[in-house]
């Protein structure tokens, strides 16, 4: 590896430690010349995977560009950059078990939106809204109507109110003492 200080090609490794997921491999290194410490990173290089688009046109896929969409749809959402990039890298990994080279565009969109719909709805129903082209409320609200409902308390039991939150025992009239 060459030193980025002094150019040389000579150096050692000292520590090399394997990520979480298993597929980068960090070393620390030093130039035997100059004494400069550095790092590098091994990873593989997938196989090329190429997105058809809607128009035909083929391009090469790019984590960068999923990873741009699905962080717009998270923009101001409580979900971590750690979780954008577990569903960029599942999804990676997904596309190159993949036994074609070639994948269209709408079957990464629909990883995407089951990710998605699994962390954050309103992150899925952003995605969904730009993916499917919606043209007005009403493809926002039948997409919201697809989605599962959530689970609602059992009938004639009250949720317990939170503290300052008004009851059903609050409204009703209290009782005249004689």
């Amino acid at each position: 590896m060459r030193c980025p200080k002094c150019a040389s090609n000579d150096d050692k490794v000292i520590e090399t430690r394997i990520s979480k997921e298993g597929d980068t491999i960090r070393r620390r290194r030093q130039c035997l010349q100059c004494g400069f410490r550095f790092t590098t990173y091994d990873s593989i290089i997938p196989a090329d995977i190429y997105v058809v688009k809607r128009d035909g046109r083929r391009e090469d896929f790019k984590q960068e560009k999923l990873r741009d969409g699905i962080r717009m749809a998270c923009w101001k959402r409580n979900i971590s950059q750690e979780q954008i990039e577990n569903i960029v890298r599942d999804i990676s990994t997904q596309l190159m078990s993949l036994p074609q080279s070639e994948v269209e565009s709408h079957y990464i969109g629909e990883l995407v939106m089951r990710a998605l719909r699994n962390i954050d709805e309103v992150a899925y129903v952003r995605f969904a809204s730009v993916y499917r082209h919606f043209k007005d409320v009403e493809a926002f609200i039948n997409e919201i109507n697809k989605m599962p409902a959530k689970e609602t308390e059992p009938e004639g039991e009250e949720k317990p109110a939170a503290q300052g939150e008004a009851t059903a025992e609050d409204a009703k009239p209290e009782e005249s003492k004689p």
